[in-house]
């Protein structure tokens, strides 16, 4: 890299980090267990805003896998899901009534909460709604994946954002509190999927799925990025850039290709087409707190009604499907 180049992105890293360290003034505690806290523990974060029907099933997904410590904020929700979560042993969490698009949609919040809690740790920095998949999810937890990125020098573990949906409308797939997103919206697109290199921060750039095809039909290039590094092994001086999409410094983006073969990667089951979404898409277009005027939420309110299925579409069925689809790649972890 370029000198100039080097030093604009150092630049931009630090004031990422100063950025976080003035919006943490808007973060008050509700539930403040981060004393529990072990040296080995992974780590999630998330910020939640009226997502109480999800958290039962949220918690008990990442806590089969290994996580050891939650960290929310909860960005003024009105639905007692706040609550629910300071009832737990294993959540801290932090509210806020500060705006979500001022605070870059949240992420100055999960920076200052990583660089506090997360250095040294595992963590996994996900929505609600996304849930990791890895090869040998099911017989091996998170902790032996990381423990293999450590031993490799692996700092950092990307994923594929994976669009789940029903066969029939929204309205039909119903969750409840400890119901599995894909039991009522198993269907996603095996194929279709563009990526292109950022020049800047050096990850790879995915598009595709559903959203694009539908939604963003006549725009693709604006459809929603699919690409994340959702786990790291997190460092004081590290900060995500855009969402969970890119990282500094830089060499943490390169998470899929490396000299002599491929780096193991995995995927988010993103279950966010339920019965949930025409309500979340109306009170999103009233805050205008999401991206570009919460352009994805006017695209859904738009074709709400206009199925996702296709006689193309694939039903999810496993880690292994998705190992043989190429969405994910096991690397050099046998």
């Amino acid at each position: 890299m370029r000198p100039l180049r080097a030093y604009r992105l150092r630049l931009e890293r630090k004031a990422r980090r100063w950025r976080a360290h003035a919006k943490s003034f808007q973060l008050a505690p509700l539930a403040q267990r981060t004393g529990r806290i072990r040296p080995g523990d992974i780590l999630l974060f998330a910020t939640i805003r009226n997502e109480a029907v999800r958290l039962p099933f949220f918690l008990d997904y990442y806590r089969r896998l290994g996580v050891g410590h939650f960290l929310f904020v909860d960005n003024d929700s009105t639905d007692g899901g706040a609550g629910f979560l300071a009832d737990q042993a294993d959540c801290s969490v932090w509210v806020t009534g500060a705006g979500y698009r001022q605070a870059r949609y949240g992420m100055d919040w999960m920076n200052h909460l990583l660089g506090r809690y997360g250095s040294g740790h595992w963590t996994l920095t996900v929505d609600a709604d996304e849930f990791l998949v890895y090869p040998h999810m099911d017989s091996r937890p998170l902790a032996a994946l990381c423990d293999w990125l450590d031993a490799a020098g692996l700092k950092a573990y990307g994923a594929l954002l994976i669009d789940l949906y029903p066969r029939g409308p929204l309205s039909g797939a119903v969750l409840g509190p400890r119901v599995d997103p894909v039991t009522v919206a198993p269907y996603f697109d095996a194929a279709s999927y563009q990526l292109r290199r950022d020049a800047r921060h050096g990850n790879l750039w995915i598009q595709g799925g559903p959203r694009q095809r539908v939604h963003f039909a006549d725009r693709p290039e604006l459809a929603p990025a699919l690409n994340k590094i959702p786990l790291v092994r997190w460092r004081s001086h590290y900060a995500y850039v855009s969402s969970t999409h890119a990282l500094l410094p830089r060499g943490l983006n390169r998470v899929y290709e490396e000299w002599g073969g491929e780096k193991p990667c995995g995927a988010l089951l993103h279950a966010k087409f339920v019965h949930l979404l025409g309500e979340k898409a109306a009170e999103e277009l009233r805050r205008r707190q999401h991206y570009a005027g919460a352009r994805e939420y006017a695209a859904y309110a738009r074709q709400m009604d206009r199925p996702l299925w296709t006689p193309r579409s694939t039903r999810y069925e496993g880690w292994r499907q998705l190992h043989g689809l190429g969405l994910i790649s096991a690397g050099g972890w046998l």
